[in-house]
């Protein structure tokens, strides 16, 4: 066991040596170090939580253990880890568990620990087995982050692109416009934009490892072919509505069950997330399709059979992502006649925004048609602030009796609209 942990301590200390691009968050995670709440880390495989992790202990001498080592699935005695931990670093309270879902009754051992005095990081690729045992072992003990790939902001601080005054010159917003297209196709995976590895090779393998790794034997799933091309078919019809009768169908599944169960996993290994369609009654909420969202764009190009250009559907993924990291409640909107705005946030009881997505907006039909739905969506919510986010068009203009603001969503993006 000694051996193990010292060989994950040469991982820590490499981790430790290398430059990483700074996460948003970073700052306040780093201020909660000081409390002895128990830190959870959750998101994708390989979107950088443990580089975030060790962002936050940065300066503190801490133990490091990934679980995702093959060596540590089998441990039944958690004294020897601790034993190993003690020998190798002494008398440091600070601990930092990575993929702690793969270790059996993890949450026993960590509330051990917790009782013992140590402050505690952990990470987690699975939304589900965490959030169970936590709220089940560890209640009013722990906060929790959550880790996606780069947003746009920090790609372009990947891609050494200062966001300063020169902004204001159309030379520097084409190269920013150039770097959107790019973030657009590539998505934000940290070793692909990095390391300049090729995205599609680099992200089929993990999201296959994902789906066989992470569901397939977590689950014991007896229809692991079914649940690929569950997976494969949500990710390629992205921004688009579904209901698991009609994925039953589409897929030849046997029981809508199935579908739903299998959904859920997919869901909660962080491959795909659902949005609601708004309703103020829960049991229309409910029964309503749902539409689907890939966490990030590279993955939906990296699996995806293209025919022609798909820029709409992929911005407006990228939309959602950035909803969910910055942890608005959204839903989707459909008018009574129909006609469906991208967007609904909600804040308190309140619609507080109604945003729609579309990268062309030079065309007077599809204008009238996004615009449209935005009115017809305000009269119905009583919400007055109406936003279209474009690929590259700006204004405020009047219409239906209502103002409506046109912004580019590089800068929605990065915060500047």
């Amino acid at each position: 066991m000694k051996e193990i942990v010292l060989g994950h301590k040469a991982e820590r200390d490499e981790f430790l040596s290398t430059w990483y691009v700074q996460r948003e968050g970073l700052t306040n995670a780093r201020k909660n170090m000081k409390n002895n709440l128990i830190k959870v880390i959750v998101g994708p495989r390989r979107a950088g939580k443990s580089v975030f992790a060790i962002q936050m202990l940065e300066g503190l001498d801490f133990a490091y253990l990934n679980f995702d080592d093959e060596r540590l699935l089998d441990v039944s005695d958690y004294d020897d880890l601790l034993k190993a931990i003690r020998q190798v670093y002494g008398e440091t309270k600070y601990i930092l568990f990575d993929e702690i879902q793969n270790l059996r009754n993890w949450e026993l051992f960590l509330n051990r620990l917790h009782r013992k005095g140590f402050n505690m990081v952990i990470t987690g690729s699975n939304s589900r087995l965490l959030s169970r045992e936590l709220a089940t072992h560890l209640t009013g003990r722990y906060i929790q982050f959550q880790i996606f790939p780069f947003s746009f902001s920090e790609f372009l601080r990947a891609r050494n692109f200062v966001i300063d005054e020169t902004l204001d010159t159309k030379e520097r917003q084409g190269m920013l416009l150039n770097l959107l297209n790019e973030y657009t196709d590539k998505g934000g995976y940290p070793e692909v934009l990095i390391k300049n590895i090729d995205p599609k090779s680099y992200i089929t393998t993990l999201v296959e490892s994902i789906l066989f790794k992470d569901i397939v034997k977590r689950y014991n799933v007896r229809y692991a072919k079914k649940l690929h091309d569950l997976g494969l078919y949500l990710i390629t019809n992205h921004s688009n509505e579904f209901s698991y009768t009609r994925l039953k169908k589409a897929l030849e599944f046997k029981s809508v069950h199935t579908v739903e169960n299998y959904t859920d996993y997919l869901n909660e290994a962080f491959l795909i997330f659902n949005t609601e369609r708004f309703s103020h009654k829960v049991k229309e909420q409910m029964k309503s399709p749902r539409k689907v969202y890939a966490y990030d764009t590279g993955v939906i190009n990296a699996v995806k059979f293209k025919t022609a250009p798909d820029t709409g559907r992929l911005i407006e993924n990228l939309v959602a992502i950035e909803l969910l990291r910055r942890g608005k409640e959204f839903y989707y909107y459909k008018t009574r006649d129909g006609k469906e705005v991208d967007f609904t946030v909600k804040e308190g009881l309140k619609v507080s925004q109604l945003i729609q997505v579309c990268h062309d907006i030079d065309n007077d039909k599809t204008q009238k048609r996004e615009t449209n739905a935005l009115v017809k969506a305000a009269n119905e919510t009583g919400c007055d602030n109406l936003m279209v986010l474009t690929w590259d068009y700006e204004a405020k203009e009047a219409f239906g009796g209502r103002e409506i603001h046109y912004l580019s969503l590089w800068k929605w993006l990065i915060k500047l609209g």
